[in-house]
Formats: C-alpha cells, structure tokens, sequence
C-alpha cells in the first residue's frame, strides 16, 4: 500500500482504487487520468478540486474554493513542470490554506 499523493491534484494515493486505471505504480490519482492515461487538462483538474472542496466543506465559497485550489495546485510537481494559465489568479494564503485543510480532517 502507497502512502503517496497524486502529482496533479494532491489526492492520497493510498490504495489500488485510489490510482489512475488502478495502476498503483502510476503517480496521478483516478480523478485526474483520462481513459486512455493521459493526465487531464489544468482546467478539468481545476474545476475538479473547487467542486470538491465546496461540496467536502459546506459552506464554502466558489472564490474562496478556486484560491484554495490555485495555491494547492501551484504547489505540485506536475505544476510546476507544466505551467498553466489556468492557475493565474489569486491564491490562498498559507493560513487559510492551512484552515481548510483541517476541517477534512
């Protein structure tokens, strides 16, 4: 069992059903791996990881969410080897980051 997280996302990679096409010596989780295993678009992952936190945390605002998203996003090997327009824009700051973290336990 891997205890590693998705180069993409930042998801836990802890178990098979947890890797992209289950292959658990793949680097990318299921959310972020297409069909055919090819890493999705910036703005699919994206749009991914605000609905994720505005549905894990209720309450929690569209703007605040897409922050959120940017620095995580940002902050991930795959981003920073393929940078992205889609994660220009205003990012979390390193308390809020941590806050929102928290409260998903």
């Amino acid at each position: 069992m891997h205890n590693n997280t998705c180069l993409a996302c930042g998801m836990p990679l802890n178990d098979k059903s947890d890797f992209g096409m289950k292959n658990e010596q793949g680097s990318f989780c299921k959310h972020c791996i297409t069909p055919d295993q090819k890493v999705k678009s910036c703005e699919e992952i994206f749009n991914g990881g605000v609905q994720f936190f505005m549905t894990a945390i209720p309450g929690t605002e569209k703007n605040f969410a897409e922050r959120i998203v940017r620095k995580n996003m940002n902050n991930l090997p795959y981003w920073k080897k393929n940078k992205s327009l889609c994660l220009k824009g205003a990012i979390a700051t390193d308390k809020e980051f941590q806050e929102i973290l928290s409260k998903l336990g």
